[in-house]
């Protein structure tokens, strides 16, 4: 009879004990619905605030959409079409005119009293040193005073060609402005150094101011140390008269001088190939060019490229464009032909 209670007490025991492991479960059960509902209400709110962002940004978007272009914008977006492509048009219209030495239209100073195109500027290249040269040659070949405006009237220009001294204002500038003044047969270039080793750059010079202050047929650079037949010149040139891209002189070669000291050096040499031969072109002491081609000298004169001697520079220069090689053998100031129109002084 004492062993009853002993049995009863140990039956609630043991179903008290089989009790706590089930709330442990539960427990972690409680949690993690807690967790999945914080997460789907946050992902919820998350997906609000999207929706009304989204919804503000096509908003603003509706109000600054573009409005639907109406005929007249249309004929609008085509004419400025139009216009660019008619500004593309005479870029292109313009380089070509560029290349070809001459401008469409381009309106030449004329230094004459008559509006008829002259027949030829010749330039006479002079130096500070060379005062009995120049009147040798206006008391033989070359008109002075009236004889000069005379010859002027009939179409040609003739002008002693000279730079600058290296200290402006000095007495050789004044001394040649005074001549100037008495003769009135000068072109002083402004822009030109009188130097022995600018020659080059002098015939650039020259040409490009006597095509913008002289509307001629041809212009013609001359030495100082040739003898002219004035007559004989103006017949060879009227006979060319309005033959377009004429390069005539006495056509040479020769061979580049490499070695410095020697007469005719020439410092880049090496540009001329392993034969160290110099391209076809006229003799310097008389070059005629036409109208076109000493307009091309104008207009792309900052950019073309002067070698050692005017000649060859000039050659260069021709080289690259459509020009008409004349060798005349007139021009050959050092022959013997009896119709030359040139000999050395």
């Amino acid at each position: 009879m004492e062993t009853l209670p002993t049995t009863k007490n140990d039956r609630r025991g043991g179903s008290r004990s089989k009790s706590l492991p089930t709330s442990k479960p539960s427990l972690i059960m409680a949690f993690f619905s807690c967790v999945a509902w914080l997460y789907v209400a946050g992902r919820l709110w998350q997906d609000a605030e999207n929706r009304k962002l989204l919804a503000a940004l096509l908003k603003k978007n509706s109000a600054e959409r573009p409005k639907v272009l109406t005929v007249e914008d249309k004929l609008m977006v085509l004419g400025c079409r139009d216009l660019e492509r008619r500004i593309v048009e005479a870029e292109m219209e313009l380089t070509l005119a560029k290349s070809q030495g001459y401008l469409k239209g381009q309106q030449q100073q004329s230094g004459s009293s008559s509006d008829r195109r002259l027949l030829a500027v010749i330039g006479v290249y002079t130096g500070f040193g060379s005062r009995l040269k120049r009147n040798v040659f206006r008391g033989s070949w070359m008109p002075r005073g009236d004889a000069l405006k005379k010859l002027e009237e009939r179409g040609v220009v003739i002008r002693f060609v000279i730079g600058r001294s290296a200290n402006r204002g000095d007495s050789l500038d004044r001394n040649i402005d005074e001549e100037n003044r008495s003769t009135k047969d000068f072109m002083i270039l402004e822009g030109h150094e009188e130097a022995q080793e600018e020659l080059p750059k002098k015939a650039k010079i020259f040409f490009s101011t006597a095509v913008q202050n002289w509307d001629a047929d041809f212009y013609v650079k001359v030495d100082d140390s040739i003898d002219i037949d004035l007559e004989g010149l103006i017949e060879l040139l009227e006979r060319r008269r309005g033959q377009d891209g004429a390069y005539v002189g006495c056509m040479k070669s020769g061979v580049v001088i490499s070695e410095e000291g020697k007469p005719w050096y020439e410092p880049e040499w090496w540009k001329f190939g392993d034969e160290k031969t110099y391209f076809r072109h006229a003799a310097g002491s008389l070059v005629i060019l036409s109208k076109n081609l000493a307009q091309y000298i104008n207009i792309n004169s900052v950019s073309l490229k002067t070698y050692a001697f005017d000649d060859t520079s000039i050659g260069s220069w021709m080289m690259g464009i459509q020009a008409t090689y004349i060798d005349d053998s007139r021009l050959c100031c050092s022959s013997i032909k009896q119709d030359k129109v040139c000999s050395l002084a």
